[in-house]
């Protein structure tokens, strides 16, 4: 009881002892091959967007569409499975407002960490894993490697 006294009475160190960790970065394997879903029906000019940020993404992917348990997607995510549960749940309520409202759906940024370094194409938006399989596009006219934008920054 007197430590809590003491830190109540000292609101710097009651602020210090309050503050959240830094969030870890979470490891992301693969960005998404897209950028985002546009509801059908609704002109883009009227349309509201929500964020489905990477890790909320890679929560999907790993736990719906690759069918593994929390604990598996925690260990690969790099977090811990109450913090996995967390992103999930969030991932599904952004998803969820964007069906009901019909809002658009942007993927991007987050804590997040990839595998590898990651580049998307700024003429027909393919991912390119690495300088190095950076191949000409069939869409693209020209080929350099000025045309990719970094994903992991």
């Amino acid at each position: 009881m007197r430590n809590y006294f003491y830190l109540w009475r000292d609101k710097s160190k009651l602020i210090d002892n309050i503050l959240p960790r830094p969030k870890q970065h979470r490891k992301i394997s693969t960005p998404p091959i897209m950028l985002g879903y546009k509801p059908f029906g609704i002109q883009k000019s009227v349309l509201e967007s929500v964020t489905l940020l990477y890790d909320e993404y890679e929560s999907i992917r790993l736990l719906d569409y690759l069918g593994m348990n929390q604990e598996q997607a925690a260990e690969q995510m790099n977090v811990s499975r109450p913090t996995l549960t967390r992103i999930y749940e969030k991932a599904r309520k952004t998803i969820a407002e964007a069906f009901v409202k019909g809002k658009m759906i942007l993927i991007e940024g987050g804590e997040v960490s990839f595998d590898r370094q990651w580049f998307r194409c700024k003429r027909c938006y393919k991912l390119v894993a690495g300088l190095e399989n950076h191949t000409k596009c069939r869409n693209c006219n020209s080929f350099s490697n000025d045309e990719l934008t970094p994903i992991n920054e």
